[in-house]
This record gives structure tokens, C-alpha cells and sequence, in this order.
């Protein structure tokens, strides 16, 4: 097992990405800390299954904008597993398609804060208890390609989350690695809610591999970067897009 005594933070960890990335670290070994904002039922099944397989697991709700909540999560977390040697902050989203012309500043502050401040407040914390390790932030495509309509802001948050995963990883190094993945299409709830059929499908047939993402693809490439297998990777945001974009 590749990651055998480690610990891990996987927020988000409910469903889709983030559940996917929660059973692929526990199924190696790690002990794994399983965050949700809303989807209890999600997460609840996450850690059955991991604990059914033989591993250790707990889920923990937590508005990872608050800095009192951030905290108790990566308490309890160290508390029950004895460390932290992994974050994968999958906490995100889009909350709604608008056009910068008709955003209000409330609306703005909210997509940074959910993309961003949350990924600053779990690393911020989580270092306290990293002695060496890895972070992996969840980006997106977006950030490369300014996203679709009404989406400039998520754009602009994920383009923050990779900015800021290229200059941890010069500040943390050696002992920490710190790098990002950045999601084209996959085949979660945030393209049920937010994407038209018809898009998808039509991405899809653009798509050199010709279909969508799984979230066992994302958790594929997050195994990857927290293991020993990507020693010398660190400070990278790697398109994982099937080839619709090439960076």
C-alpha cells in the first residue's frame, strides 16, 4: 500500500471528486478524514465503505469559510489518527452562472471565499500539524481558459487557487509538495446543475478520448501526487481535460 499510516484531509469528500479521492487514499492505506458542507448521507456512505474494506475513516461537517470550523476538523483529525501528512482540497463551486455586468460584490465575495479563502484557511491551519507531506487544490480547466458564460468569477478563483499552489510549493519545500489539478469535463453534479446537456455532449465529441471525466479519473491523478510516485513534482497545475485543452 502506498500510503499505509498516512493521515488525509479530503474536503468536499461527500460525493462525487471528493468521494473518489477519500476511497482511492483509503484504499491505500491512508486514514482519511472525510469533510462535507450538506451531503451527510454522502459521506456517511464514504466512510461505511472504507471502514467495510478494513480502513479508518471518519466524516465531519464543516463550513470551511469559517477559521472556529476549519480548525476543528483538522483537530479531530490529528486527535483520532495521531497526524496529517495529506490535504486534497476539493472543496468548491460555482454557485451561479452570472455575467460580471449584473454581479453583485456579494456574489463575487462568496465564489472567492468558497474557492479560495477555504483553500487558504485548510492549508493555513493544516501546516500547523505538517511536519512533510502533500497538498493537492482542485482547480479547473477554467482557470486556463477563463471558464464558461457567467463564470468569470470561478475563473478568476481557480486561477488564484493555481497562482497560489506555484508559490507554496517554493514556500514549503523540501518537506512539503504542494501541486493542483485542473478538471476539464467530468461527469459530476456541478455539470448536472450548471452545464446543458447538449454542451455536454457536444464537448464530449470534441474531446480526443471522446467522453466526459469520472471522478476515479481526478482521484487516479490525486493518488498519484500524494504518493512517492511524483517525488519531484511539486508547484505543477496538470490539465486533466482528456485533450479538449492543451496548456
Amino acid at each position: 500500500m502506498k500510503l499505509k499510516g498516512q493521515t488525509a484531509i479530503v474536503t468536499g469528500g461527500g460525493r462525487d471528486i471528493g468521494a473518489a479521492c477519500a476511497l482511492k487514499l483509503a484504499a491505500e492505506g491512508a486514514n482519511v478524514a472525510v469533510n462535507y458542507f450538506s451531503s451527510s448521507a454522502g459521506a456517511d456512505a464514504v466512510v461505511e465503505k472504507i471502514r467495510a474494506a478494513g480502513g479508518q475513516a471518519f466524516a465531519m461537517q464543516g463550513d470551511l469559510n469559517d477559521p472556529e470550523q476549519v480548525i476543528a476538523l483538522v483537530a479531530r483529525t490529528v486527535e483520532t489518527f495521531g497526524g496529517l501528512n495529506i490535504l486534497v482540497n476539493n472543496s468548491g463551486g460555482l454557485i451561479a452562472r452570472v455575467p460580471i455586468a449584473e454581479m453583485t460584490l456579494e456574489h463575487w465575495n462568496k465564489v472567492m471565499d468558497l474557492n479560495l479563502t477555504s483553500t487558504f484557511l485548510m492549508i493555513h491551519e493544516s501546516l500547523k500539524f505538517m511536519d512533510y507531506g502533500t497538498i493537492v487544490n482542485l482547480a479547473s480547466q477554467a482557470g486556463r481558459d477563463g471558464g464558461g458564460p457567467g463564470a468569470a468569477a470561478y475563473a478568476a478563483s481557480k486561477g488564484a487557487v493555481m497562482t497560489l499552489t506555484r508559490g507554496l510549493a517554493k514556500e514549503l519545500g523540501p518537506n512539503i509538495r504542494v501541486n493542483a489539478l485542473c478538471p476539464g469535463m467530468i461527469d459530476t453534479d456541478f455539470h448536472n446543475v450548471f452545464t446543458r446537456d447538449e454542451v455536454r455532449r457536444n464537448v464530449e465529441a470534441a474531446t480526443p478520448v471522446r467522453r466526459q471525466g469520472l471522478p476515479e479519473d481526478i482521484a487516479n491523478a490525486v493518488l498519484f501526487l500524494v504518493s512517492d510516485d511524483s517525488a519531484f513534482i511539486t508547484g505543477t497545475n496538470i490539465d486533466i481535460n482528456g485533450g479538449m485543452l492543451f496548456s
